[in-house]
């Protein structure tokens, strides 16, 4: 019954909002096709403004995987990932998912390529991708492109979110999965 409905929703819902939108800016006497090409125009200059901040941190990710500090950071924590039955392979995802989305893709990618989807470390990288948010890659677009320097608690507010959603996915698949 719930999926019905939300099934027939989801089938008119963008139709639906194609239609409001411009009905709504004619009832307000507002030029629509000129508004969104305005916005279409601050869009492509906010996309010029992140760039330095994109290539610094892409770089900065590159120089990290390359040079073996992922492997030492990955060592390193191996006995705590121990004591929280953690799949040691999984530790690379959960260090490269707050500096890059793509990155973490690809480090995904290779665990359910290596070990399959279906397997523990394919579900716990699963989930852990969902549950957690790429924390660097947004302070630095987002507080780039509003030239925000000075984040105050936005960089410790998403790391610890970030810590949470980490534990939470080794949990959830260890208890759902194992």
């Amino acid at each position: 019954m719930f999926t019905e409905i939300i099934q027939k929703i989801s089938l008119y819902a963008i139709p639906f909002i194609i239609l409001v939108i411009p009905a709504y800016g004619f009832v307000r006497k507002v030029k629509v096709y000129e508004s969104f090409t305005d916005g279409a125009k601050d869009g492509f200059n906010t996309a010029v403004r992140i760039i330095p901040f994109l290539v610094a941190m892409l770089v900065a990710i590159g120089v990290f995987r390359a040079s073996g500090a992922m492997d030492i950071v990955t060592n390193a924590l191996s006995p705590i990932t121990n004591l929280i039955n953690m799949p040691a392979e999984v530790l690379p995802l959960a260090i490269m998912r707050p500096l890059s989305g793509g990155g973490a893709q690809g480090v995904m990618s290779e665990l359910v390529t290596n070990h399959g989807a279906d397997s523990i470390i394919g579900r716990t990288a699963s989930i852990m991708q969902g549950s957690t948010e790429t924390t660097f890659y947004v302070l630095a677009v987002y507080f780039g492109a509003v030239s925000i320097k000075k984040t105050r608690h936005a960089l410790p507010a998403g790391l610890i979110a970030d810590f949470v959603g980490i534990i939470t996915a080794v949990l959830v698949a260890n208890l759902m999965f194992r």
